[in-house]
């Protein structure tokens, strides 16, 4: 059984509920899914350190990255992370293991992939291995259940009009069915990824 962390930040409570439900996808097909939720608490003086929260990620097979989209990029916190996590890329700690990413905004757009992109330039400087999703668009196939409506491959998208009354996040039913089926692609990767790896000469 693989262990695949779920890393990310979420402000109004949406990018959880993707987290969660990618999580679900993960424990569907067998395997253990840890939820890491980055928090402002962590950072002090602008610099992210959870010494525990690295550890876990260490020991992880894959890493999943998540944030919301804010501005055209990801969250300032989940920044912060990425930044303060440089110390296991100069040991490439992180190398060869499986990475994916997703992010969710109030807007159709709102410019998700250039979030997604910036993940996996991440995910590459680390030297992992990124995983994309696969799931054909619903509407291309004659069904409304609503998987993949935004037609992202690079990484899942998720979008929720913007509330401002204070009202509890949701996620449209196809949001969350698409961020389950990711959990389980990317469970699948990585037990094809770690039954083949083999070593390779320096």
């Amino acid at each position: 059984m693989s262990t695949i962390a779920v890393v990310y930040f979420s402000g109004g409570g949406h990018t959880h509920l993707m987290a969660e439900a990618i999580a679900a996808g993960v424990r569907e097909a067998g395997h253990t899914a840890d939820l890491l939720r980055i928090t402002g608490e962590q950072i002090t003086a602008g610099r992210w350190q959870d010494d525990v929260f690295m550890a876990r990620l260490s020991t992880a097979d894959a890493i999943v990255f998540g944030s919301p989209t804010y501005m055209g990029g990801v969250a300032a916190q989940f920044k912060a992370f990425i930044d303060g996590a440089s110390s296991a890329w100069f040991v490439q700690q992180w190398k060869d293991k499986i990475a994916a990413g997703f992010t969710h905004s109030s807007s159709p757009s709102g410019d998700k992939q250039g979030t997604l992109l910036y993940l996996s330039i991440n995910a590459a400087q680390h030297g992992m291995v990124w995983v994309g999703a696969t799931d054909m668009p619903s509407q291309y196939q004659g069904k409304t259940d609503g998987i993949n409506r935004l037609g992202s491959f690079l990484g899942i998208m998720g979008q929720s009009p913007m509330t401002m009354d204070g009202s509890p996040a949701t996620l449209e039913s196809g949001d969350r069915l698409t961020a389950e089926l990711f959990g389980q692609r990317i469970a699948a990767a990585v037990e094809r990824w770690t039954s083949q790896k083999v070593a390779v000469p320096a």
